[in-house]
């Protein structure tokens, strides 16, 4: 199978056209709009409250409240709206319309947020701005969050050990001194029923509150399971004087049934079995008398900043957290010759985490002659501990797909037992450079991070220490036109640990990356439009390849990605809003001891996806909204041996202010979603010929919210 045509290796001069001459549309397009009311976005400081699609700046980038124009890295912001315009139910689904990212490459299996940047997998999640949870162990509903940004490219710089494809970064409604009223009901297909609200107000002039919360439950894809979610989020926010802020906030989300994690081969799935038919989008594999799948986390945090006088803040942020979870499930193993016979794994366990985390930094802004900085310096702090037990009985328990019979539960987990404690402490310090000469915005950061891990086996009685250290950065060159276009390139590197054994008393070294970005941002002078273009040529080496000559892994292998992202966002006054974007990879591996993988795809990376969403508001009070979603075809299998084959999917918004109707509704609004409005049966992605996954189909929701 032949590789997409690869993207030419770029330099400076071209990316720069590119993204000119992309951004030089969009504002010459931006003259025709309805003129708004000014917002200005050439400042240091940014309100990071989003009202409609178009954010104006971030935290997340630089730790620092900076216009998303002064950034010289690619950022997508998605609120809190556009999360509620779309129906999302959790936050891969909320980032479906963001280019760089490969959401839901599970599919219909729905038990964590598990997502491609860039071409790499595990994406890690952070939550105000500290790690949560580990790799896409851990989920938070998206009903408690106030925005969701995705930071693409190495971040290790201000976040310690990263993923080479960026990060996510969540931020949880908050209590800050406004008043907040919403309570919103829903129902819908699978039996979906649902409530969510976010409350909040002032106790005094220094002391206000704001809880948010969603319950509901629904039935899966996979006929026979369910799942039930309980999440809260109290919040406590203390403001003795305009120079000091104290924020005590909470999470609790009990899952007593949290949904599945599963597979199935590409036969069925992407070509008919013997029987000449597929096997149904809803047949489940797994046995309603045996599946189980439990989740609970917790976590208590503070935020703490004060103005230690008009050019210096100090930061602190700190959580404590668990999440708890318990899973078995039968688990598809190969489909027999008669092409009805599907043969069985049993599996489960339980998996704990706990997690320490601390962030201090300071933020001082100065003059040297012409040039204004803003120094960041700050160290974090990390300690997990994960106590992860699993088990398997690879007793035969088949099942016939066009027959099913349930009602198995009788299973020995004991013929292949994993019993593990991972303990895990970082410590990293790390100083940020921002500073203004002119028309430049030029940034520099570095960091120093030591970390150590022990993992003992309890089965064996051994444990295994990996204790070493890394260094990163990040440079970057910004440059604003008059015209509000702002260009810009940066080189930034990263680090992970690799805590697989190397069969020695020395341990692996971590895998690094490094990346060189060039592209180009604009906004319009009001606020309301927003674009960005990014060119991208991202390699991770160190990465380990297992080597069945030797039957051990050795750390030699290579993966470079390279890619093109495009995306716009507009508030166009009249009542539209459109968001569109598209994103280009062309990943490789470059070296391997494996020859049939060298120069190949890795599995599961789409070559190309693009989106666009538009909402109308008319003012007779009803808006209706339509988005197209296109996943291009990805390799199946890390030799490139067959294809998973691409699919557009549309998605359909409606709703009415019912206050229109009677005075009586004032505040009551009526919302209809459906997503995958023309039910496509497809296949999201295939790991190998036995691990495929199939879409998510068509579902429908119908919601009233009440604002009060």
């Amino acid at each position: 199978m032949s590789r997409p045509a690869p993207l030419p290796r770029f330099s400076p001069l071209l990316a720069v056209l590119i993204c000119s001459t992309v951004l030089s549309a969009t504002a010459l397009r931006a003259e025709d709009t309805t003129e708004l009311q000014q917002i200005d976005v050439t400042s240091g400081a940014v309100d990071e409250n989003v009202t409609g699609y178009v954010a104006q700046g971030s935290h997340a980038g630089t730790k620092t409240a900076t216009p998303l124009t002064k950034t010289a890295q690619s950022i997508s912001v998605v609120p809190a709206s556009q999360i509620a315009d779309q129906g999302a139910t959790s936050v891969a689904q909320a980032l479906r319309y963001t280019p760089g990212i490969f959401t839901e490459y599970r599919g219909s299996s729905n038990l964590h947020d598990e997502t491609f940047v860039r071409g790499f997998y595990y994406v890690p999640r952070f939550l105000d701005g500290l790690t949560f949870g580990s790799n896409s162990f851990g989920q938070i509903d998206p009903a408690l969050l106030e925005r969701i940004e995705l930071v693409k490219g190495p971040s290790s710089v201000l976040y310690g050990q990263a993923n080479p494809g960026g990060l996510i970064a969540m931020t949880t409604k908050k209590a800050d001194g406004a008043h907040h009223g919403e309570m919103t009901t829903t129902v819908g297909t699978g039996d979906r029923a649902g409530l969510s609200f976010d409350i909040g107000d002032k106790l005094s002039d220094t002391l206000s509150w704001r809880l948010a919360g969603t319950g509901w439950r629904v039935d899966t894809q996979e006929n026979g399971l369910e799942q039930k979610r309980f999440s809260f989020a109290p919040s406590l926010t203390w403001a003795p004087t305009d120079d000091t802020r104290l924020t005590v906030l909470a999470i609790v989300q009990n899952e007593p049934d949290a949904g599945f994690r599963n597979f199935r081969e590409a036969v069925g799935s992407l070509t008919p079995t013997a029987t000449g038919s597929l096997v149904p989008w809803d047949f489940l594999v797994s046995d309603p008398a045996w599946d189980r799948s439990t989740r609970n986390t917790k976590a208590l945090g503070a935020e703490f900043e004060h103005d230690l006088s008009a050019s210096t803040t100090l930061r602190a942020k700190a959580r404590l957290s668990k999440i708890d979870s318990d899973y078995r499930t039968l688990t598809w193993g190969a489909l027999a010759s008669d092409g009805v016979t599907i043969s069985r794994t049993a599996s489960g366990g339980t998996d704990a985490l706990r997690q320490g985390l601390v962030d201090l930094s300071i933020e001082h802004r100065f003059h040297t002659g012409a040039v204004e900085h803003t120094l960041l310096a700050g160290l974090d702090y990390q300690d997990s501990h994960r106590d992860y037990h699993w088990g398997y009985d690879f007793t035969t328990a088949s099942i016939d797909w066009t027959n099913p019979v349930y009602g198995l539960s009788d299973f020995d987990l004991s013929d292949r037992v994993s019993d593990t404690d991972t303990d895990a402490r970082q410590t990293g310090l790390y100083l940020q450079d921002q500073a203004t000469v002119g028309k430049w915005t030029l940034s520099a950061g570095l960091r120093f991070d030591d970390f150590k891990s022990e993992i003992t086996d309890n089965q064996a009685g051994t444990t295994t220490v990996f204790d070493d250290t890394a260094t990163t950065g990040r440079i970057a060159a910004l440059y604003s036109f008059d015209n509000g276009i702002a260009p810009y390139i940066s080189y930034s590197t990263s680090f992970e640990p690799v805590t697989q054994s190397s069969g020695t008393s020395t341990p692996f070294d971590p895998t690094e990356a490094e990346q060189l970005e060039i592209g180009a941002k604009w906004a319009s002078a009001d606020g309301r439009l927003f674009a960005q273009a990014a060119l991208y040529d991202l390699s991770q080496t160190g990465v380990l390849v297992y080597n069945n000559t030797l039957s051990a892994y050795e750390q030699i292998g290579q993966i470079d990605s390279r890619g093109l992202e495009l995306e716009g966002r507009a508030e166009l006054g009249q009542g539209w809003s459109v968001i569109a974007s598209a994103g280009w990879i062309d990943a490789e591996v470059k070296e391997t001891t494996n020859a049939a993988e060298l120069g190949k795809t890795p599995a599961r990376v789409p070559h190309m996806t693009a989106s666009i969403w538009g909402k109308y508001t008319a003012e007779a009070g009803y808006d209706i909204a339509l988005g197209l979603r296109h996943i291009g075809s990805s390799q199946g299998n890390s030799t490139n041996t067959f294809e998973v084959p691409s699919v557009t999917l549309v998605d359909l918004a409606l709703g009415y202010d019912l206050g229109r109707l009677t005075p009586a509704a004032e505040g009551v609004r009526a919302q209809l979603n459906v997503q995958n409005l023309a039910n496509r049966e497809y296949v999201a992605s295939c790991a190998s010929a036995y691990a495929c996954f199939v879409g998510s189909e068509r579902t429908v929701t119908a919601s009233v919210s009440y604002k009060f």
